[in-house]
């Protein structure tokens, strides 16, 4: 058995490869070849904390995953501290293969590359402006991951707080190992200033009321959504999805508790069958825009079966059993 920590795992990360198994694994998952219980959950209110279990394992392959990672928010010390870790065992023996004490990193790498897959396959071809809607870890990762899927350098990140907008963009600004280091960066408190200008949006906060609207939406955008991972948060107007030509889920099944999907389906603005998966459009592309002026809303509420697949790579990489 092999224990990794935080700064080994980091030195293990293969973008590109990584791009390619998660992509594989979101079409095994809508082909019914992985196993993914419901999405276990934790909430603590002294402090303000939840706690997400996720575990699988693809059939036939040599390992199942069992993931777990935490959020808490200190309002007296004003930080958010995020944990976890990832445990991999051997589908044949049960044996416990690896341990990686990633502290969420691996999480919100796999939530970043997530988004890029989703932008690859629906964005529109031409991206003219890419807005993250949110100032934290994941609103950065979104930016160091998008470049591997689309081409376009002209970013509008709008947050609630300007002080904290300027802070995201002075780190990014400021980081010499930011890739890529030509971004035009421009902050916003504004929604309307974002939407308007960015024809691919991603949100990444944990608001728990809608954070845009559909009547602020031009046509031919592509937005990924992936706060709403918990019950009570919400980023999109319900009307959004409505107006929307396209509704990809991570998971169909997933998505309709909690997410963005379940409230539109709730309340009566789409319906369930009309919900394609993320796995079905890579798989076949057809399904995917077949037009400029089209708008997309891919719902991401991450999968477990993105916990194998990265969990996988990383322990291959690190020289563990060569089964897995």
């Amino acid at each position: 058995m092999q224990i990794l920590g935080l700064s080994q795992i980091k030195g293990l990360i293969d973008v590109p490869e990584l791009f390619a198994q998660l992509e594989e694994g979101y079409a095994l998952y809508s082909e019914g070849k992985v196993e993914v219980p419901p999405v276990g959950f934790l909430h603590f209110e002294d402090p303000p904390g939840d706690v997400h279990l996720k575990y699988g394992y693809i059939k036939g392959d040599a390992v199942y995953v069992i993931k777990v990672a935490s959020g808490f928010r200190s309002a007296e010390l004003g930080i958010t501290a995020s944990d976890g870790l990832l445990l991999v065992f051997s589908q044949q023996t049960g044996e416990l293969k690896s341990i990686l004490l990633d502290e969420c990193y691996l999480t919100d790498v796999r939530t970043a590359v997530g988004g890029g897959v989703a932008a690859k396959h629906l964005a529109p071809r031409e991206v003219t402006g890419i807005g993250i809607v949110g100032t934290g870890v994941q609103a950065r990762m979104q930016l160091e991951m998008l470049p591997h899927a689309v081409d376009c350098d002209r970013v509008v990140i709008w947050g609630r707080n300007q002080a904290r907008v300027d802070a995201l963009i002075a780190g990014i600004t400021e980081d010499a190992t930011f890739w890529p280091t030509a971004f035009d960066l421009r902050g916003t408190t504004d929604m309307d200033d974002l939407t308007s200008n960015c024809n691919l949006i991603v949100t990444t906060t944990a608001a728990k009321a809608p954070l845009i609207h559909a009547d602020q939406v031009q046509r031919g955008t592509h937005i990924t959504a992936m706060g709403s991972d918990d019950d009570g948060k919400q980023e999109l107007d319900p009307r959004l999805l409505q107006k929307a030509d396209l509704v990809v889920a991570d998971s169909r099944s997933q998505c309709l508790h909690p997410g963005e999907i379940s409230y539109a389906v709730k309340q009566g603005f789409i319906k369930e069958k009309d919900v394609l998966e993320l796995g079905e459009v890579i798989r076949d592309p057809t399904l995917a825009r077949t037009s400029e002026e089209q708008v997309t809303v891919v719902d991401l509420t991450g999968v477990a079966v993105q916990d194998i697949q990265i969990a996988k790579m990383v322990s291959r990489r690190a020289g563990s059993a060569t089964s897995i």
